[in-house]
């Protein structure tokens, strides 16, 4: 794309980028975990009845921001926070499913805005969607807990007991840590969903986002983050592509009864970016949070380290995104995905900032993926920022001609999440400096 819309919008993300620094990671201040958050704290609407779901990615008809389209906003970040809570003032509406992963995953992205801003907008849309589920006296309301795509937003119940001291989130927070005692597994690993014994990689950030941020913030820390080690690095065991940094999506111990599955080794075929991403972005959370001296450490490092290191190989040298399908660039009918090219952007940053990976070596790597992101994200006319060329909910498919053919939807929500972590991530100090203006 050529236009001069986009170079506009190229240039401005491009200047921002060129401001940036690593900034210290992300963490919460020891002492705002048990003081009240002013303009949160009202628990008066409670577990209000879930209305009918629109079922559609973008959102009531009346949204409407004053961004203009070929404009650059100052912010790409605050702009797409914004568009999310315009289009769905009641974010339980926004997807198929008014309690799953994709709630929490976006949140993760404005908790990033919240701290670098104090903007409580962004903690208050939280704070009104977790309060639709929990009652008064911590109980959860929510869909079952039979699947690990259930327990991600989890990790927001946890963050407003970071940021409220309410005792509510506690309790429903140790309600979720505790569905895991029991909930099955295969050689350590949990099963994504608990009907059928199959392990995605997806599953480790869905579940481990939320065991992590228990461990941290709650109690029990010695055996959540045993746990959260167990899972990536089992996953790693049964799934790493030969002897590359690289990860097919999943294995099951029952490939007689699984589509996808290899008959003899249980693996799914290819190594897909979206799936891909996922484990990305678990490796490097986990790694801001574990002690240095875990005796899990070294072993996630090194599993981050060489996926960084195949991240940096095969990362497109034309667009500086990254394949639908990783690692099979030169087939013709594979495609830059912005959904998996924006977690591994954040990734690496991410590992950056925490000396994780060498600066010199890896600033180009992120530099150029953050760029390619611009091929694909616009405002409308409508001012509300777009993110075309994902696919959305993809799935686990059964060859490579099956996953560069899904159909690619305006605001796939899993394209829209990935962004709003990169670019929360890549502007935040930009952000942090323009607060006091």
């Amino acid at each position: 794309m050529k236009s001069a819309r986009l170079r506009n919008m190229v240039s401005s993300g491009l200047l921002i980028l060129a401001t940036m620094v690593a900034s210290s990671p992300i963490t919460t201040p020891q002492s705002s975990q048990k003081e009240a958050t002013p303009g949160v704290g009202d628990t008066t609407k409670l577990a209000q009845p879930v209305p009918a779901r629109r079922r559609t990615s973008q959102g009531i008809a009346t949204a409407r921001l004053p961004y203009k389209p070929g404009e650059a906003p100052a912010f790409w970040s605050v702009a797409t926070a914004e568009t999310i809570m315009e289009r769905y003032p009641d974010y339980r509406q926004a997807y198929w499913k008014d309690w799953t992963y994709v709630q929490g995953y976006m949140f993760h992205g404005f908790e990033i805005l919240y701290r670098a801003t104090g903007d409580r907008r962004y903690l208050e849309y939280i704070k009104r969607y977790i309060d639709s589920f929990i009652d008064e006296k911590g109980n959860f309301l929510g869909d079952k807990l039979t699947n690990l795509d259930n327990l991600m937003t989890g990790s927001s119940v946890v963050a407003l007991y970071e940021y409220t001291g309410d005792e509510r989130y506690k309790t429903a927070a140790t309600f979720f840590r505790r569905a895991l005692d029991t909930y099955p597994r295969s050689d350590g690993q949990f099963w994504h969903g608990n009907k059928s014994p199959n392990m995605w990689i997806d599953g480790i950030f869905m579940g481990q986002m939320f065991v992590l941020r228990y461990g941290k913030s709650i109690g029990d820390k010695d055996s959540c983050f045993h746990e959260v080690v167990r899972q990536i690095t089992v996953f790693a065991r049964h799934c790493r592509k030969m002897n590359s940094g690289l990860y097919y999506h999943a294995w099951t111990e029952q490939p007689e009864k699984t589509a996808w599955a290899d008959p003899k080794t249980g693996l799914s075929p290819e190594v897909w970016s979206e799936g891909l991403g996922w484990y990305a972005l678990i490796l490097v959370e986990t790694l801001a949070v574990l002690p240095a001296d875990h005796p899990g450490r070294s072993e996630v490092e090194s599993i981050y380290r060489e996926l960084a290191d195949e991240l940096r190989r095969t990362q497109d040298p034309g667009s500086g995104g990254w394949y639908m399908i990783v690692d099979k660039g030169d087939q013709p009918e594979n495609w830059i995905d912005p959904s998996g090219s924006a977690m591994f952007v954040y990734s690496i940053k991410r590992g950056i900032e925490l000396g994780l990976l060498d600066r010199k070596t890896y600033t180009p790597v992120v530099e150029r993926g953050y760029r390619s992101l611009f091929e694909f994200v616009r405002i409308n006319d409508r001012g509300l920022v777009d993110v075309h060329g994902g696919g959305d909910g993809i799935t686990i498919k059964k060859d490579f001609e099956t996953y560069v053919r899904v159909p690619k939807i305006l605001n796939a929500k899993e394209a829209v999440g990935g962004f709003l972590w990169a670019a929360a991530l890549m502007e935040r100090e930009a952000l942090e400096n323009d607060k006091g203006k």
